[in-house]
């Protein structure tokens, strides 16, 4: 196996931690379509481990209703990660026209989209995110529905309470807290997304300036499901550490062996007993779904040219393959 190696340019405008974007929703009507879906009580957040797999429930009054989760689970109410199935609508997600318009406007590929309400007196701990990075092609997105002055995000020691309406881009990477010091829930629509060019185009100039400076990593918009089954390699070998989505390592680590099978027109790769779906971003190269481009795979006639990049520099290594 061989291995190369480049620098991608670093950022060199400092960043705040939030920023409005360019899409402003309708308040009233966001308000009357969450009317539709309170008619019961939403269940309680679950936490995704750092080495896959869903962990506990919050041990706040932090409670979710899912509108986006992988294969569309309506009980899922943990953002979600790689897996064997890609994020799709839940069931709840048709009740709300409104918020689907929104969503469908996002010039981006979505991820796990849920409706939060923060309860009275609930303050989480503080704590990091690190995978919704801008240099890792991550972004979480609020869209406020409910809110008051008394509910507030502490993002990187800056207090933000975001009007109803308004879609906010905030750094989860850096230190948050949110906490609830009223006397009725704060319901926000957050969304994972992944960043695109078109999407980067909705943030303020200042931060244009460090998107052409390398200050982020774009994502491609998946291609349509094709309508024969995709040709790959039955077989191959690549480092462990590749799928270690929790670790951001070169790609110098043991070889595991995996397999490749298609499902449904579904490229998927089965690593010891976890299976990924792999989603077409153009030209024999894939993603994992559920993760951004920081990590892609290449099929080429010289076997499968894996690629991560890490602190902004771009590690590839070109592994054997099985046709």
């Amino acid at each position: 196996m061989t291995t190369n190696r480049r620098d991608v340019p670093d950022g060199a405008v400092p960043l705040p931690e939030a920023a409005r974007l360019a899409l402003e929703a309708d308040p009233d009507r966001l308000r009357s379509e969450l009317a539709t879906v309170t008619d019961h009580r939403w269940q309680l957040q679950r936490v995704r481990r750092l080495g896959g797999g869903i962990g506990p429930t919050a041990d706040l009054d932090w409670r979710v209703l899912p509108l986006r989760t992988p294969g569309g689970d309506p009980d899922r109410t943990d953002p979600g990660g790689p897996g064997p199935v890609d994020f799709r609508p839940t069931p709840w997600l048709t009740r709300l026209p409104y918020l689907s318009e929104i969503l469908d406007a996002i010039p981006a590929p979505l991820n796990a989209v849920r409706l939060m309400a923060l309860g009275p007196g609930a303050a989480s701990q503080p704590h990091r995110d690190p995978k919704y990075a801008l240099e890792r092609g991550f972004v979480r997105l609020h869209l406020p529905i409910v809110t008051h002055p008394e509910a507030v995000l502490a993002l990187d020691g800056v207090e933000h309470c975001w009007p109803p309406g308004q879609l906010w881009f905030g750094d989860f990477s850096r230190e948050h807290q949110v906490r609830n010091t009223g006397s009725v829930p704060r319901v926000h629509a957050v969304i994972d997304t992944l960043l695109t060019k078109p999407l980067a185009a909705w943030f303020p100039p200042r931060w244009q300036t460090a998107f052409a400076e390398g200050a982020a990593l774009f994502n491609h918009m998946p291609l349509p499901k094709p309508a024969t089954a995709a040709v790959l390699p039955r077989r191959g070998r690549w480092p462990a550490n590749f799928t270690e989505f929790s670790h951001d390592r070169s790609l110098s680590g043991a070889a595991t062996d995996i397999l490749f099978t298609v499902t449904d027109r579904t490229p998927l790769v089965t690593i010891a007993d976890r299976q990924l779906t792999l989603v077409n971003i153009g030209a024999k190269r894939y993603r994992f779904a559920g993760w951004s481009e920081q990590r892609t795979i290449n099929f080429t006639d010289d076997g499968i040219l894996l690629r991560s990049i890490i602190n902004r520099q771009l590690h590839e290594i070109l592994t054997p393959s099985t046709v």
